[in-house]
């Protein structure tokens, strides 16, 4: 069973930054994975934030576009979101997903908590 742990969350105020951090482990293949970071703001469903595939594409949802950046680091097992000019909307509960692009097997993180706030 893959294992996601995500670090990096915490507080910080508008314009801020912060970089959150997901590593696999009891994983194989892990190039072979879309890697993921979703976010879960109050009162709202979980919504994707931004994605990378296997090959490299990204892909960002528009309120983080220009502003947030996923890259991955195969050797190690990890992604990570850089997030740039947070705004109190980014205020949620940040969460890694992994999905085998060979057997569509899909993992979730435990989450971490990112505020935005004065």
């Amino acid at each position: 069973q893959v294992q996601l742990v995500e670090s990096g969350g915490g507080s910080v105020q508008p314009g801020g930054s912060l970089i959150l951090s997901c590593t696999a482990s009891k994983v194989n293949n892990f190039p072979m994975y879309n890697m993921g970071w979703y976010r879960r703001i109050p009162g709202k469903q979980r919504e994707l934030v931004a994605d990378i595939t296997p090959s490299g594409i990204t892909v960002y949802a528009v309120p983080v576009k220009g502003r947030f950046t996923i890259s991955r680091d195969n050797d190690n097992n990890t992604i990570s979101l850089q997030m740039s000019d947070l705004m109190p909307d980014d205020t949620a509960i940040y969460y890694c997903n992994a999905e085998s692009t060979l057997t569509w097997s899909n993992y979730w993180g435990q989450g971490t908590q990112v505020t935005v706030s004065s």
